[in-house]
C-alpha cells in the first residue's frame, strides 16, 4: 500500500501558515501521463531563488508506502537543464519509517539551490519535483534490527 497524504492542519500551521484556505486548495502529488515514472509534486507557496541562494521548501505531503520501498525526491529535470536549479542533496530518500514520525508527522521538504546566473521564480501550482517509488533489498545474514525512527530530516545519523 502507498499513498500521499496532506499533513494534519496543525503540522500545517507550524510548517508553513496559519491559512485555512491555502491548506485546503493545494493538491497531492500525481502522474502527468500514463507512463510518467514519477509523481509531481506541485509548489504550495509562491517563492524566488537568487543566484547562489538556496531555500528549504514545504511539501505539506507525507508518504505512506511498504517496508520494503523507497520514494526517490529529484528536482524536475527542466529546472535542472534550463535554469541550473538543483536539491541541494541532489536525490532525496524517504523511508516508509518517515511517514507519521514523532517529530513531524513525515512531512516532506525538499532544499533547492539556485546555481544559476538569473533569478528563479515559481509560483503556487508550478510542479517542482518529482517522487519516484523504488523497492529495496536487503542482506540475507542482516542481523534483526530494533531501532525506530523517532525524528525527522536526518533523525538516522
Amino acid at each position: 500500500m502507498r499513498c500521499f497524504e496532506k499533513i494534519s492542519f496543525n503540522q500545517f500551521k507550524k510548517d508553513i501558515a496559519d491559512d485555512k484556505n491555502l491548506y485546503n486548495e493545494y493538491t497531492l502529488p500525481e502522474r502527468s501521463t500514463k507512463y510518467s515514472a514519477g509523481y509531481d509534486f506541485k509548489s504550495i507557496i509562491d517563492f524566488s531563488l537568487k543566484p547562489g541562494e538556496s531555500k528549504k521548501i514545504p511539501l505539506g505531503v507525507k508518504v505512506k508506502m511498504n517496508s520494503d520501498e523507497m520514494m526517490m525526491l529529484l528536482v524536475r529535470s527542466s529546472m535542472g537543464f534550463k535554469y541550473n536549479i538543483r536539491m541541494c542533496n541532489q536525490v532525496g530518500i524517504f523511508e516508509s519509517d518517515y511517514y507519521n514520525n514523532s517529530s513531524n508527522e513525515g512531512h516532506a521538504f525538499i532544499k533547492l539551490q539556485n546555481e544559476g546566473e538569473s533569478e528563479f521564480s515559481v509560483k503556487k501550482g508550478d510542479k517542482i519535483c518529482q517522487g519516484i517509488f523504488v523497492k529495496f533489498l536487503t542482506v540475507d545474514n542482516e542481523e534483526e534490527i530494533n531501532n525506530v525512527r523517532t525524528g525527522g530530516i536526518g533523525s538516522t545519523s
